[in-house]
This record gives C-alpha cells, structure tokens and sequence, in this order.
C-alpha cells in the first residue's frame, strides 16, 4: 500500500480510473450510521414509532415479525440510549406497552434517514442509469 496515496496502487474505481480517496474533511456517509439505530428491528420501531403517536407492543411485534422477547431486548436497547419511551398501563382489564419515541430518537433517525439518502445518492438510480449506458 502506498504510504503517501494511502491505498494500494492496484485500487481503481467502477469505471477502471485510479480509486480517489475523499478528502480528509469530508466524511463517508457510513460514517454517520449509528450502530443502535441502524440495526433494522430498532430502525423499524423508530420509524414505526416517528409515524404514530405511540405504538402499542403487540402491534410492533407483529409488525416486524419478531418474538416477545426479541422485541423486549430492542426496546430495552432503544430506551436506555434515550430514543424511546416505554410506558405500561392497562386497556380495560388488560395490560399493554406502549412506545413512543422520544425528541433524541427522532434526532437519531433523522441523521440516520440523512446517511442513507446521501449513499442512495451516490449508488442509485444515477448508476444504474451509468450502468446501462455502458453494456449498451
């Protein structure tokens, strides 16, 4: 690897140029991924959550497919990082968990909506349209 390139010479992109690297002042966007948003059952109950004004546990359980228990540790997960509520009551006689996400959730899936536009951006419809150009 060329230490003054900081990439192996053989690197090229897509299009068979030399491979640039960003600019040091410029971040990829999988860099503004978050970890505990980003796994798919927590970014389901918070876009889930962001759409209502709370979401009942049933409902989310269903919704995403998961067990009891499964969607117990993600909410677990999510409220201990302050980006969802979780309040237990009662709908008659019987008990019920509701979500709701909370400002800093919101905060966290509008940044992580944001890292995903930006690589739909780079890698979507322009390249495949680049794509078919080119095996025409």
């Amino acid at each position: 690897m060329s230490a003054a390139a900081g990439q192996d010479p053989g690197d090229v992109g897509r299009d068979g140029a030399a491979a640039v690297p960003e600019p040091p002042d410029r971040q990829h966007p999988t860099n503004g991924l978050d970890e505990t948003v980003h796994q798919r059952h927590r970014l389901g109950i918070l876009t889930i959550t962001a759409e209502a004004k709370s979401a009942e546990f049933g409902y989310l359980r269903e919704a995403l497919g998961l067990t009891a228990g499964n969607l117990s540790r993600h909410l677990t997960v999510l409220e201990e990082a302050g980006l969802v509520q979780v309040t237990k009551g009662y709908q008659g006689r019987r008990p019920r968990t509701w979500v709701r996400i909370t400002g800093e959730g919101r905060t966290a899936l509008a940044k992580e909506l944001a890292a995903l536009t930006e690589l739909l951006r780079r890698h979507g419809p322009a390249d495949e349209d680049e794509q078919a150009a080119e095996r025409a």
